[in-house]
């Protein structure tokens, strides 16, 4: 909703008497009202301001500006009462920007009040002059920017404001607090003649699922707006707008969204992306007790009706068709229907089972990847491959689903073991191979990324998620004659010849199986004269300095090379009876061939380790 005035801030009308356009105090840092509360402020539910607490890290009113996001304008918003205008001034005083009320620049621009516009044009004509105001200051220099309670609900001033890179704050506060603040005021139009709190718990349902999409969420309570103020500004500081790669497929282009603290902002995030906000979350047992609570809040907080939540044993062994059905029958007895979207929470596994699920329910169902593993975020969970392992191999039933988003929150890879983070690098050390200057960074910092270096792994999933995304969008459904989306399978005729032998008890993880497949396919490169000598003992130095198997004899069990061959002959890849594999001429340089002799392939195996 609109209003004429935010708790504390300048008022359009008090008492019935017009404010004169002159005294908006909009543009003016010098107004007294900056540093100190308003006159009203106290009455409004804002208790007088304190001194700043001493030895707690809150600097004093007076402090030198902060640094802001080079460029962009914070806008804040939130329901009636929840401080905006009071915090948004203190706010662009610590900032050194300009203070901007989006009522205040609508009022002097009409030379009315809000209540007069509603009254007169009604509430239809005063959103769409307020569209235009806020979209004409987040289009122009840094400000500051307080808008009304309602102005974040329009989903054009929504996509303005991202256009724009400005950053958006939510202010929240519970129904206790807005009432005391916004008593006593009667120039809110949406509040004349009703209860206020009937009508705020109204306000709250209808708009918190937008309020959902703001940037950044602050809770405000009781705080005074000098304490708010300063949180505000820390976390406006230690925010950093996470990474979208577009997957511009001619047909179902989707975004991959990399960064931290994508979890709780999942409502926000996903919404304008999905045909409804019911959804069927499938997850792992053991990520749904890690991260499905986190998601839950998030998507309940922001509107959305979970129908069903759908988990699974972990591991391999739940790709098989008759957890599918489970899955699928966990789904629909929900009542789920084609708008209600299903939501991959988990690795690699879960991403294939909860797509392939999405893929054959009810003939298509919109379908989210939310990958929890490093393996699923750098690989899996971009390019809408799906499916389930049958007793002949893996991935042999599946269906091509793209996903109509990736949310890759970097924090879950914190909470992975250090087997499951070090499997995930098997993909990204295969992206490095295939991209070129990607495997010299992966030599260099591949070590501090499986210590767990944050900003290590995010430049991991953002350069693997880049390639991927690239690939995926020259081939989508691997139908190229040579070389496309096969290239992504770099190592991967070996790997899943040795994931069957093991029959997905766990012994063996995907990425582990990589990076042996990556070793032998370095080797088997160079044999054929394909790559210098160097190559293959580059790429197994490489595999076992960040803690991976690189050859067959480093496996904690055996094979035989004849079962292994027989694996890979039937392999999906395999066209007109002949095996086919990704070879290299160096990084950066792979391609695709049937022209092995299957005696060379064979005399590989038996020469890094098997029987």
């Amino acid at each position: 909703m609109a209003s004429g005035a935010k708790a504390g801030g300048p008022p359009g009308r008090r008492g019935g008497r017009a404010v004169l356009a002159s005294r908006a105090v909009s543009r003016n840092l010098a107004d007294p009202l900056v540093s100190q509360p308003g006159p009203d402020e106290a009455q409004n539910g804002f208790p007088p301001l304190p001194a700043a607490p001493s030895g707690e890290g809150f600097a004093a009113p007076s402090a030198a500006p902060r640094p802001v996001p080079p460029g962009r304008s914070i806008v804040l918003v939130g329901m009636p009462g929840a401080g905006k205008s009071a915090i948004g001034r203190r706010l662009a005083a610590r900032l050194g920007l300009p203070f901007l009320d989006a009522d205040t620049e609508i009022e002097n621009a009409a030379g009315m009040t809000v209540a007069e516009i509603f009254a007169r044009y009604g509430e239809a004509h005063f959103r769409d002059g307020e569209r235009r105001v806020i979209a004409r200051i987040a289009a122009g220099p840094p400000v500051v920017l307080a808008t009304g309670g309602g102005a974040y609900v329009d989903a054009r001033t929504r996509r303005a404001l991202r256009e724009a890179g400005a950053v958006t704050l939510w202010l929240r506060a519970d129904v206790p607090v807005l009432k005391r603040r916004i008593a006593g005021r009667s120039n809110r139009p949406l509040f004349i003649g009703r209860e206020p709190e009937e009508v705020l718990r109204g306000m709250m349902q209808a708009r918190y699922p937008f309020y959902a999409e703001a940037d950044i969420a602050l809770d405000c309570g009781e705080d005074t707006p000098e304490v708010t103020t300063i949180r505000a500004e820390r976390a406006i500081a230690g925010w950093q707008r996470p990474a979208r790669l577009p997957v511009a497929l001619s047909a179902n282009a989707y975004e991959v969204v990399v960064g931290s603290g994508l979890l709780p902002r999942a409502a926000g995030l996903l919404s304008p992306h999905l045909p409804s906000r019911r959804v069927a979350i499938v997850s792992d047992a053991s990520v749904a007790a890690l991260h499905l609570p986190v998601l839950r809040a998030g998507l309940l907080e922001g509107g959305f009706d979970i129908r069903a939540e759908v988990t699974v044993p972990p591991g391999e062994g739940s790709k098989r068709l008759s957890m599918l059905e489970e899955v699928l029958e966990g789904i629909l007895a929900a009542g789920a229907d084609r708008k209600t979207s299903v939501i991959a929470l988990g690795g690699g596994v879960v991403g294939d089972l909860a797509g392939f699920a999405a893929a054959v329910a009810l003939r298509g169902m919109p379908f989210v990847q939310i990958p929890t593993t490093l393996l699923a975020q750098v690989d899996s969970s971009v390019g809408g491959k799906t499916g389930v392992n049958l007793r002949a191999g893996k991935n042999l039933a599946g269906a091509f689903h793209q996903p109509r988003i990736v949310l890759a929150d970097t924090d879950t890879l914190a909470t992975l073991p250090a087997r499951e983070l070090r499997a995930g690098w098997g993909e990204v050390a295969k992206h490095g191979l295939l991209q070129g200057p990607l495997w010299e960074w992966c030599e260099a910092c591949g070590p501090a990324a499986m210590a767990g270096d944050p900003e290590a792994l995010r430049h991991a999933v953002l350069e693997s998620c880049r390639l991927k995304s690239g690939v995926v969008v020259a081939d989508e459904r691997e139908e190229a004659p040579e070389g496309g989306r096969a290239l992504l399978n770099l190592g991967h005729t070996f790997a899943h010849a040795l994931e069957a032998e093991c029959g997905y008890d766990g012994t063996l993880l995907h990425g582990e199986a990589v990076a042996v497949g990556l070793g032998l396919a370095a080797s088997l490169s160079a044999r054929l004269g394909h790559c210098a000598q160097e190559w293959p003992g580059r790429v197994m130095e490489h595999l076992a300095a960040v803690g991976l198997p690189a050859r067959i004899q480093d496996l904690p069990r055996g094979f035989s090379a004849e079962a292994l061959l027989g694996r890979m002959r039937k392999d999906k890849k395999v066209r007109d009876g002949a095996m086919r594999f990704v070879l290299l001429r160096g990084a950066g340089e792979a391609f695709t061939t049937a022209d092995v002799p299957a005696e060379a392939v064979e005399a590989l195996l038996r020469d890094e380790g098997a029987a």
